[in-house]
């Protein structure tokens, strides 16, 4: 098994930091999964101008958390990273709750 997951998945540059966001998304979508069975999805309309359910806004919520981090490191490069780290964790919170 160990074999073929370096023989699969060799190319990538594994770190403990990628393989753990790799499992909290997976576990986001399984999570969001299983709430689907016990608590049906309803679609709401927050401040986003379109009508999203929980997937669409977690959906929203990792594009732009990507695009905060891109724009950061386009702007301040590596300085101050925890900080780009507390504003898009603020930002999807705000976005997932209320978008």
């Amino acid at each position: 098994m160990i074999n073929w997951l370096i023989d699969t998945f060799g190319w990538m540059y594994w770190t403990w930091q990628s393989t753990l966001f790799f499992i909290a998304i997976f576990g986001a979508i399984t999570l969001l999964g299983v709430l689907n069975i016990y608590f049906p999805n309803i679609d709401r309309k927050g401040f986003l101008p379109i009508e999203t359910g929980r997937g669409d806004r977690l959906f929203i919520g990792i594009l732009s958390t990507i695009a905060i981090f891109l724009i950061w490191l386009g702007l301040f490069g590596e300085s101050l990273l925890l900080l780009a780290v507390i504003i898009a964790a603020i930002w999807f919170f705000i976005e997932f709750k209320w978008g």
